[in-house]
């Protein structure tokens, strides 16, 4: 499921990355990697913030709808 409709407060893999090459590079960078973890802390408007190590990250609809989580 992408990112975007997954439910906050739940640890959730990664499992697919479908964007751009830049943007998936950007990821990269930044430790969205296929197989790495996250939690969605919670959403504001059209942003879905989430914890990725120890680090939080703000996506913005495009993305979270281009990474998708199991």
């Amino acid at each position: 499921m992408p990112l975007r409709i997954a439910p906050a407060g739940k640890r959730l893999r990664i499992v697919k990355i479908a964007s751009s090459e830049r943007t998936k590079k950007h990821l990269e960078s930044l430790g969205v990697t296929v197989d790495s973890e996250l939690e969605i802390l919670s959403r504001c408007g059209d942003s879905t913030i989430c914890k990725v190590k120890e680090s939080r990250l703000a996506f913005d609809t495009d993305v979270s709808n281009s990474i998708f989580v199991a």
